[in-house]
């Protein structure tokens, strides 16, 4: 990892901790554990870490979607399948995984992203790089379900990516154990719902 990742993680973890207004060089600092002032060595501007900040969740973010060509995603061994009622089920088992992470381990990640999605509302520049993010995260779930044949797939994608977000962020915030059981029966119905049928 090169020393603006390791900067730009430090500042993920900022504004997951501390919210917009806590995102300083001197916090990053901090949080790196490097000496005053390496932040604004590599980030010379606010404007800049925060640049940073959203390119290095994008980057993230791709790895962990892998290759749109790729359905099988970059962790999951099964591959594609030509079965619906299969397809549905790996959907199921990819989109509660994504959300458990995000809502336990990945926790500071998410709140940051949500951190810089608000921001980017007032920063155009910060929505494109989010923006494209996104799209690939679409592209790759439109893979996964290529085969179901259903209409209006691309909305129900898209329908589904924000009901996932919404889900794992209630959950990140609640502060209260997450049951893992009654969290897959949500996703499962959630998948049902939107891929079942027209």
């Amino acid at each position: 990892m090169d020393r603006r990742d390791q900067l730009a993680d430090a500042a993920l973890t900022v504004l997951a901790r501390s919210g917009m207004r806590g995102l300083t060089h001197r916090a990053v600092d901090r949080e790196a554990e490097i000496a005053e002032g390496s932040t604004s060595y590599y980030f010379r501007t606010r404007a800049a870490l925060l640049q940073g900040c959203v390119e290095r969740m994008a980057a993230l973010t791709l790895d962990e979607v892998g290759d749109p060509s790729d359905p099988s995603g970059p962790n999951d061994p099964s591959g594609p399948t030509d079965d619906p009622a299969a397809a549905l089920e790996q959907l199921g088992e990819r989109v509660f995984a994504a959300v458990h992470g995000w809502a336990t381990h990945d926790r500071d990640r998410l709140l940051a992203r949500h951190e810089l999605l608000l921001e980017s509302a007032r920063r155009p520049e910060l929505r494109k790089v989010l923006a494209e993010a996104a799209d690939r995260v679409i592209t790759v779930v439109e893979t996964q379900v290529a085969g179901l044949g259903l209409a209006d797939s691309h909305a129900r994608i898209v329908d589904l990516v924000g009901c996932i977000d919404g889900l794992a962020l209630s959950k990140a915030v609640a502060g209260e154990p997450i049951d893992a059981a009654a969290l897959r029966r949500r996703v499962d119905g959630l998948v049902r719902g939107l891929f079942s049928g027209d």
